[in-house]
């Protein structure tokens, strides 16, 4: 049985389950009635099911009248790099970003601003009805590897940092290590041998247990901090160097601090899901906080519409004014040049303001009524005036917690934040109540679970 593959953002499934041939062909050819006679930039991760998908989207492309670039292997960050070089009007990278193994997918480049969910519609429309044009086309193939490593080395500092870079075995092994030795970084490699079975770790380096083994390498090697990196490289982790794993919030409160100090005032976007000393941090440093929904292409859309000096998610992606696009790999060589001119990492997160603040609580849910239940618990919580930019968000004084549905995964997310633990248990208790019954109860588990007690 598949499953719904068409998300806000991209279209994502389990390769062999929901991706096999005939449906990546209608996709290919769904994409090329989108894109007939425009150039359009294809590149794929290092994932076992990769080399069946790519040449069905290159050829299918081609037949209906498109002059794809192909990349070959690469990172995303790459993918974007080479959208950018070429100034083509499309593209398609095949990744499925931090997800498992088994999982595929397509992040799409309809056009010059973030693909929309509408548009992701619109494909998965074109698929059902089967559309297809032909047109001639053409193919060829584009080695953009080493210039992605000049152009991006070239609008970085140089640094002498001993660095532990996890590549996790995804698509940055082949780049990572390269642009941070170019630079004078003494890098340490882990897991840096591309394999899409991800033996060493699971792609997501915005969970902390994914980053017990770069701690350790940190510690042994007496580095400065480790850099961990997704499955395709638009998204970082960092742990300092004692080896603790640091949250992306105070992450972003440095890059935000950092690009401040370097470009003077300016907009840093952040996302809803964020710790309120990100705003706080910002507007101290004299720049302008603006918050967006969660979610790739919600984050790169703020970005782009206020001209950011930087943008930041809590899932580890991060936007970059020098690139135009998020790079996980150039992010980390941000935070290497602001340690270097700093101090310790662990030493700038601790003088942070901290207030009492759960871990994205994740709270499986595979029904098609998410929108639904959000909208029944907003409709019950009205007298709050929920902030719904995503999903359902109250904010008080003191605090804020929020519930919304993830744009690539059957689940829910909540996160809550507040000045005391005691007004933390409050506006959770809140949000619960005004759950339908059966979810109430699983989230109030999960919650408690994350040491929240109820």
């Amino acid at each position: 049985m598949k499953h719904n593959i068409y998300h806000a953002c991209d279209i994502r499934g389990i390769a062999d389950r929901d991706l096999d041939d005939a449906t990546v062909t209608d996709i290919a050819r769904a994409l090329g009635v989108r894109l007939t006679g425009k150039t359009v930039v294809v590149g794929g991760d290092i994932r076992l099911s990769t080399p069946r998908l790519k040449p069905i989207l290159c050829r299918e492309l081609a037949a209906s009248g498109c002059r794809v670039l192909d990349i070959g292997t690469v990172a995303t960050p790459v993918f974007y790099y080479a959208l950018r070089q070429s100034e083509a009007e499309g593209g398609v990278m095949i990744t499925a970003s931090h997800n498992p193994a088994p999982y595929n997918g397509f992040k799409l480049v309809l056009g010059p601003l973030p693909v929309r969910e509408e548009e992701v519609a619109h494909i998965a429309s074109l698929v059902g009805e089967k559309a297809c044009v032909r047109a001639e086309g053409s193919l060829e193939s584009w080695d953009v590897a080493d210039a992605y490593l000049q152009d991006t080395a070239a609008k970085a500092a140089p640094g002498k940092l001993k660095v532990v870079v996890d590549a996790g075995c995804g698509a940055t092994a082949p780049f990572a290590p390269a642009l941070y030795s170019s630079l004078g970084y003494e890098v340490v490699d882990l897991y840096c041998e591309a394999d899409g079975n991800f033996p060493g770790r699971a792609p997501n380096p915005a969970l902390a247990e994914n980053l017990v083994a770069l701690g350790q390498a940190v510690r042994q090697h007496q580095a400065a901090l480790g850099v961990a990196f997704d499955g395709d490289g638009d998204r970082v982790g960092f742990v300092d160097e004692t080896g603790a794993a640091i949250d992306n919030d105070l992450i972003m409160v440095l890059l935000a601090r950092h690009y401040l100090e370097q470009k003077g005032p300016g907009a840093i976007i952040y996302d809803a899901k964020c710790s309120m000393v990100v705003p706080e941090a910002v507007a101290q440093a004299g720049g302008r906080a603006v918050m967006a929904r969660a979610g790739h292409t919600f984050s790169k859309q703020a970005f782009l519409e206020e001209q950011a000096l930087f943008a930041g998610e809590i899932s580890g992606h991060f936007f970059l004014s020098e690139l135009g696009y998020d790079d996980g790999m150039f992010a980390g060589l941000k935070v290497c040049e602001f340690v270097a001119s700093h101090g310790a990492l662990s030493s700038l997160v601790s003088e942070i303001p901290r207030y009492p603040l759960t871990p994205d609580i994740r709270v499986p849910y595979a029904g098609a009524d998410k929108d639904a239940l959000l909208d029944e618990a907003a409709a019950k919580l009205a007298a709050y005036q929920p902030n719904r930019i995503d999903g359902v968000r109250l904010e008080f004084v003191d605090g804020w917690g929020m519930i919304r549905a993830s744009v690539t995964e059957p689940l829910f997310t909540l996160r809550f934040e507040a000045k005391s633990q005691q007004r933390l248990a409050e506006i959770a208790e809140l949000l619960v109540q005004a759950l339908r019954p059966d979810v109430g109860t699983a989230v109030r588990e999960k919650i408690v679970a994350a040491g929240v007690s109820l």
